[in-house]
This record gives structure tokens, C-alpha cells and sequence, in this order.
């Protein structure tokens, strides 16, 4: 038997995750019989879904039971407390309990320590479009499993023009596979360019024109951004992570800190060796100036949430950053 908890709020690798734990526990002919949904954030449902894990497959393959949007690790009742003790450690080895949730675990709640003690957890949450080590490393995970073959600089090239977008990442490696066929020879920068647009190259080329202070390329990569129905939510996340990290290291330099290790921490860089042409890039500027521009930031994802328009609020708020940095 085997219990599994995914939460995160990428939901394609999710959903990606879950196919392949179809795959290798059920059989085909069986799956009616042996697959069932229910709805966790029900205690009832709960319940009835930790009595029906208990229960031996029908026919071949095993059992798969999943927990859809299961809110265990944020409430739970000491009757269903109880429930989970009595059944996680004696589900049958045929069974498997799949539980999924957007919302990440929390740690202080007896359920969640007992749920990590008996389930495979993973998360599932989208990398930062501004980790572009990261990026880079997942894209080339992705195209080992799906047989594509890429140099260096082409894995780099498409992590920044996907961003942190799982499900367009698919997609683009596999129009890539086709577009590869039996040739043996990587794909190069030169055909990523030609192949795929990189919305996301363009979020992070919009942080480096509103950090120069020229609005005119500002609303030219917004309005270029919008065209190519990037989500405007989307392109709000990318320019608050790279300020963000831009202010922390900036403010932690004037504050005398000489500890690159240290900065790298706090500005969340897995690679501390980036930190030398970060500290380039705002070499000219203000912690002052960068510090301004997260109050613009919040107001912006504010009102996007609150369903302004984002062809009217972008352009605006982007040109009241840029006139922090002229």
C-alpha cells in the first residue's frame, strides 16, 4: 500500500502526477471498479473514502483512492483524527490513498504530523519566474522524460521564455519532439527562438525597462505581454519576485552587510554565484527607489484581484515605477 499527499498550486504537474499513479497501480479493464474520486473537504466524504481504501481490489491491478481538494492539513476534527490513525497504517498493500491539495500543510496541526509520518508528500509549486537556475533545470528534466534533445544555452533560452508555466512547457517539448523527429543532433538556441514565444523572457525584459526608467519599451512589453493573453496576475508575480529580490539585496549592502552567503539567503537565490551580476544590474539605484516600488506592486495585484482592467491599471502603475528610476 502506498500514501500519497500532493499539494501546490501548479496544478498541471499535479494532475500530471496523478496520471502516472493511475498508470501504475490500476488496470484498464478494472478502473471502474477500483478508481474513485471523493471530495476532501467533507468529513463525510472523508470517511467514506478512508472505509473504501480499506476495501481489496476488484479484479486485477489495485485500488486507487483520491482525496480531491482534501483539507485535512488545515482542520480536522478529533473524530476524523481518530479515523486516520485507525486506517493509514493498516491499509491493505493492494490499496493506495492519494490526497491533493492547492494549500500547503499546516505543520502544527496533529493531523499534518501524522499524515507526514505515513504519506509520500510532495510539493507541487510553481518555481519562481525569476529562479531561472531552476527553470532551467526543470526544463531539462522534462525533456529527458519526453526524449528531447537540447544544448545548454537552447534549456535556458525555453526556461525563460515558459517561465514557471508547466502545462505550456508540455506543450512546447512536444511540439519541439516533433519538430526534432529521428535527428540526433540537439535543438539550438537559434530553433528555440524561431519556435517558441517567450512571454515570460519578456515579463523579466519589462522588470529590466521599468529598472532603467524607460516607460516607452515599459508599455511596449506590456502591451506585446497582453497580446499574447499572458495572464496579467501572471506578469504581477514576475515583477514583484524580481523586486522584491532586487530590494533585499540592495537594502542589505547599504545596511553594511558583506556576506554574499547571507544575501543570497535572504533574497531567496539557490545559486549565490548570480548574486555578483544582480548586485551589477542595480549597482546605480537606491534602496529607497526599490523599496517604493512594492507599495505600486501590491496595488497592482490588488486591483487586478478586485477585477480592474488590466489594460487600463498596467500601463498605469507601470509608469508610475518607471518614474522612480529616471
Amino acid at each position: 500500500m502506498a500514501v500519497y499527499f500532493f499539494w501546490g498550486e501548479d496544478d498541471f504537474a499535479i494532475a500530471q502526477a496523478v496520471d502516472q499513479i493511475k498508470q501504475s497501480v490500476l488496470d484498464p479493464a478494472w478502473l471502474s471498479f477500483n478508481f474513485q474520486t471523493y471530495d476532501g473537504s467533507k468529513e463525510e466524504s472523508i470517511i467514506d473514502a478512508l472505509d473504501e481504501v480499506m476495501t481489496p481490489p476488484f479484479g486485477m491491478g489495485g485500488r486507487l483512492i483520491w482525496l480531491n481538494e482534501a483539507t485535512l492539513c488545515q482542520s480536522c476534527s478529533d473524530s476524523l483524527l481518530q479515523e486516520l490513525h485507525r486506517t493509514l497504517p493498516v491499509i491493505p498493500e493492494s490499496s493506495h490513498l492519494l490526497m491533493t491539495s492547492r494549500k500547503k500543510p499546516d505543520k502544527r496541526l496533529k493531523s499534518t504530523k501524522f499524515i507526514q509520518e505515513h504519506a509520500k508528500v510532495w510539493e507541487f509549486s510553481p518555481i519562481p519566474p525569476w529562479q531561472t537556475e531552476a527553470l532551467a533545470d526543470r526544463v531539462k528534466a522534462t525533456a529527458r522524460e519526453l526524449g528531447v534533445n537540447l544544448d545548454r544555452p537552447a534549456t535556458e533560452l525555453l526556461g525563460e521564455a515558459v517561465g514557471n508555466d508547466t502545462r505550456r512547457l508540455w506543450n512546447e517539448l512536444e511540439k519541439l519532439k516533433i519538430y526534432q523527429g529521428s535527428r540526433t543532433q540537439p535543438l539550438t538556441k537559434v530553433e528555440i527562438q524561431q519556435l517558441v514565444a517567450a512571454t515570460n523572457q519578456n515579463s523579466l525584459q519589462l522588470c529590466e525597462a521599468i529598472r532603467e526608467g524607460n516607460g516607452g519599451l515599459a508599455i511596449q512589453l506590456v502591451g506585446e505581454l497582453l497580446a499574447q493573453n499572458e495572464p496579467a496576475l501572471r506578469i504581477v508575480a514576475t515583477l514583484i519576485g524580481q523586486f522584491r529580490m532586487w530590494t533585499i539585496i540592495k537594502v542589505m549592502i547599504e545596511a553594511g552587510e558583506r556576506d554574499d552567503q547571507a544575501i543570497a539567503k535572504l533574497a531567496d537565490l539557490k545559486n549565490p554565484k548570480r548574486l555578483y551580476f544582480l548586485k551589477k544590474e542595480i549597482s546605480r539605484l537606491r534602496g529607497q527607489q526599490l523599496l517604493k516600488t512594492l507599495p505600486i506592486l501590491l496595488e497592482l495585484e490588488a486591483g487586478l484581484k478586485q477585477g480592474a482592467i488590466a489594460e487600463e491599471i498596467l500601463p498605469t502603475k507601470i509608469l508610475e515605477l518607471c518614474q522612480h528610476f529616471r
